[in-house]
Order: C-alpha cells, then structure tokens, then sequence
C-alpha cells in the first residue's frame, strides 16, 4: 500500500507539479485548495502525511497545524514562500516537523518527505511495548533519570515529577540522543544529520526551535538550561549525569 499524502495549497499549479511528481515517486497524493477543505480532509482519516502552505484561503496554515495538533502526531512539512526566521519559528513552534521554502526542488521535497515519512515509521515501530514470547519474560523498560526527569527509551516518552510530557517524535529523539551521550558536543549539522537523516542545509532555525521548545518542556529555566548546555559557534551537549 503507498503512502497517503495530503497535499494543502492554494497554487494550482504547485499542486499539480508536485501530486504528479509525487504519485510517480510511489505515493498516493490528494489536494485541497484551502486550508478549511484541507482539515476537512484530514479528518476523514488515513493520512501518513501533509503538506501545508502557510498562506492561503479560508484558515492559514498555522491555524491547519494546530488544529490538526489536537489529535494527531502526522508528519508536517510546511511548504511557503515566506522564508523568514519568523514564519519558521511560528510554524515549527506549532508542532510542524520540517520546512521547506519557495521556490524548491522537486527533489529536495521527495528527499524531505522520505525522511519524514520514515522517521515517523521508526517512532511507530520503536513505539510498541514488547510483548513476551511463550514463557519468555519481555525485557525489563530502559530508563534513564536525571532528576526529577525520567526517559522511558522504549516507549518513547518522557515524564517530570511523574507528570507525562507531550513531546513530539523529533523532540523525543533529540532528547535520546543528548541524554544517552553525556558531555558529547553535537554540532547542528550532526544534529540535523542524526534526528532528520537528511542534508543539512544550513538552516539553523530549525534546530534552535527544536530546542528551544525541548528545554520549555524538560528545564525548570529553559534560559539557564540545566541538561542542554549551548557552545556557541559549536553546538549543544547533554551534562546531567
């Protein structure tokens, strides 16, 4: 069965190029033209995937990605042509999972949605409790505490104070990978290499929104961090021990 893409964008001409192009890298690709149809549509169910313009008729794209945050951990990608760090901020800081501007590369967005669309399997996949086999006991759960923070690494969530947090999947991994390395400097373009298995393609706003929203979720001052530690010009590194 193909991947189901939901494609939001007011540009018919965008659509086409990229539901064609789509529909022959493999993928089932279905389109609205404002941001209410394309809610609409995604409530019917089944999708692996959106993509979203910000601009466009009827509810913008930021009102589509909260809405369609309530409920649901789909992959994002917004897809516009305001490229602005505050556009990516807003858009990111709303639970958008990548961002893409216009005018793009075909390629460039196939690459993106492959990413995303197997990141978001891993997560699934990763996900699932173990389940014990005839009289074999299952595994006993890899959990790491630092503090009052507790990351359960096999079912991919996070609490603090035994209060559940709602991480997305790439805040989750970022958080794996910072917490089962301590004290290693990771550079933005290892960051981005690791957590989006993708080129990096310069475009630190993505990353800084990751982590800033990390550290609101996890730190009891997110501007003087207690776990992620900010090397500037170089990085970030994990110091809880």
């Amino acid at each position: 069965m193909p991947y189901n893409i939901l494609l939001i964008e007011d540009d018919t001409q965008i659509v086409e190029i990229l539901q064609s192009y789509l529909v022959k890298e493999g993928y089932a690709v279905s389109a609205a033209y404002n941001g209410l149809d394309g809610l609409t549509l995604f409530r019917r169910g089944g999708f692996d995937m959106v993509i979203v313009d910000l601009m466009m008729p009827k509810l913008d794209g930021i009102e589509v990605i909260k809405l369609i945050r309530e409920d649901s951990s789909v992959p994002i990608l917004i897809m516009s042509a305001k490229d602005s760090d505050v556009d990516k901020a807003i858009g990111l800081g709303f639970g958008a999972d990548d961002y893409i501007a216009k005018p793009f590369s075909l390629i460039e967005v196939s690459a993106r949605v492959k990413a995303a669309i197997r990141r978001a399997t891993t997560y699934s996949t990763l996900g699932q409790t173990a389940v014990a086999v005839g009289d074999q006991a299952p595994l006993p759960a890899r959990v790491l505490t630092f503090g009052d923070l507790c990351i359960d690494l096999d079912n991919y969530s996070a609490s603090r104070n035994d209060v559940d947090l709602k991480l997305t999947a790439k805040e989750f991994e970022i958080l794996k990978l910072f917490a089962t390395n301590p004290n290693r400097v990771f550079t933005k373009a290892q960051l981005y290499g690791f957590i989006w298995n993708d080129e990096y393609y310069g475009d630190e706003n993505v990353i800084n929104v990751h982590i800033r929203r990390l550290r609101e979720k996890i730190e009891d001052q997110p501007s003087a961090p207690q776990y992620i530690k900010t090397l500037w010009g170089i990085g970030y590194k994990w110091v809880g021990e």
